[in-house]
């Protein structure tokens, strides 16, 4: 084969080559612009929370047309300002947020469209070691619960009433001390108790900071405790991203209860760069243990109704509001069909 030739046949090969990358990137492109970005603001970075973090590392939102931009607001007021200033397409934190803003009377109020967890996921973390705790044991005690009015801080409050416990004559309930600061608070010398989110639970006595000794979700029993919401025009003018976003979570909350506790903490292991596996892993189980997570993102009116009761208990509400008012579960029912 002469000089030529063989130089004509390189060419073509190069030209095929090229042609074929050129058609891969037109795909990937074309792939990737298709993907809507959708601003999601979660509460606080937990474990508590893996089925999301499932979701977006098996590429469920993808596979449904959406790219995930995902920002942690550090408490659910935080996270429902940003969702009405437009700030985030879609909150999630508890859904007592959007009661109070639908009693504000705002036109435009959020809807919880898909709930997540159905029991607090907070531990009560002592500062000395006791194997035989009892909820009588906090008399006389300082805990640092949260922000008052947020689900921590009155699902705390509607266990010590269940135990006899008057949380405003029988303890001293500190809510100065922002959510993201309450683990280092303690740390430094804080307050008798306080509640923790795994893994932080699990970091703070692994360093030598305080002993877990009760599931404050255990002991309340099961309520709607943090879910979806978007506001009404948001949610009436992007059904299909609706629908997709609720699918997406579905398919995570059915992947986590398939799968083990290290399964579960090797997929979301990148969402917590600071805990190794098998403190993930423990985390996780600790979740398990309690069944913590909904199997669907269907919010039952019974449990919105229980919610209500212990936000009425806490002070926090006047009277009970419709429950089609604040939960629209077209989406999720959608989902599990």
């Amino acid at each position: 084969m002469n000089k030529k030739n063989i130089t004509s046949i390189v060419i073509a090969v190069v030209a095929v080559i090229v042609a074929i990358i050129i058609i891969i990137n037109g795909f990937t492109n074309q792939d990737n612009t298709e993907l809507q970005t959708i601003n999601l603001s979660e509460v606080t970075r937990s474990v508590f929370y893996s089925p999301q973090y499932v979701a977006i590392k098996n590429g469920y939102f993808e596979k449904n047309g959406m790219k995930i931009e995902l920002t942690t607001g550090q408490g659910a007021d935080a996270v429902m300002t940003a969702v009405l200033a437009n700030q985030a397409d879609i909150g999630f934190a508890g859904p007592e947020a959007s009661i109070y803003v639908y009693n504000e009377g705002k036109e435009d109020h959020t809807e919880v469209f898909a709930q997540l967890t159905k029991r607090d996921g907070s531990f009560l973390i002592s500062r000395e070691p006791n194997d035989n705790f009892s909820w009588k044991d906090i008399k006389g005690k300082t805990v640092i619960p949260g922000r008052k009015g947020g689900v921590p801080y009155m699902t705390l409050e509607y266990v010590l009433k269940q135990n006899e416990i008057n949380p405003q004559t029988d303890a001293s309930l500190d809510d100065s001390i922002k959510f993201d600061l309450m683990a280092g608070a303690f740390s430094a010398g804080n307050a008798d108790y306080v509640t923790l989110f795994e893994p932080t639970a699990s970091q703070t006595v692994a360093q030598g900071k305080g002993y877990i000794v009760a599931s404050i979700g255990e002991a309340a029993g099961e309520i709607p405790y943090t879910a979806y919401f978007a506001k009404q025009s948001y949610i009436n003018e992007n059904k299909d991203i609706i629908q997709g976003f609720t699918n997406s979570i579905y398919e995570g909350q059915q992947w986590v209860k398939n799968h083990t506790a290290r399964e579960i903490a090797e997929v979301v292991q990148e969402f917590f760069p600071d805990t190794d596996l098998d403190m993930l892993e423990s985390a996780i189980q600790s979740y398990k243990n309690i069944d913590a997570w909904n199997e669907t993102p269907v919010m039952t009116e019974e449990s919105f109704s229980r919610l209500e009761d212990v936000m009425i208990e806490a002070g926090e509400l006047q009277e009970k509001v419709p429950f089609n008012e604040i939960v629209n579960n077209t989406y999720a029912e959608n989902a599990i069909k």
